[in-house]
């Protein structure tokens, strides 16, 4: 979940996901959708960032970027989920 910038010179653009794999990005968007409503960890993630000021997809691509990290540790560890890792 990479965001990649447009700036050119003095132009300075929001930042666009782009590249990669499309069909992992739209999963993953729609399984944080779901866990921004029932993950109460997720869910604090989510509205501690948007009331912080973040715009709320900034503030989704956030959350998925976090369990995408937490997915990695996992699978290096061999370790099963547990909800004391958000």
């Amino acid at each position: 979940m990479a965001p990649f910038n447009r700036e050119s010179g003095y132009y300075k653009g929001k930042r666009m996901i782009r590249g990669g794999r499309s069909q992992i990005r739209t999963a993953m968007y729609m399984a944080m959708m779901s866990a921004i409503q029932f993950n109460e960890g997720f869910k604090a993630l989510y509205q501690r960032l948007v009331a912080a000021g973040k715009p709320k997809k900034v503030a989704l691509i956030a959350c998925i970027r976090k369990i995408i990290i937490i997915l990695n540790s996992m699978v290096r560890d061999g370790v099963v989920w547990s909800p004391k890792m958000i």
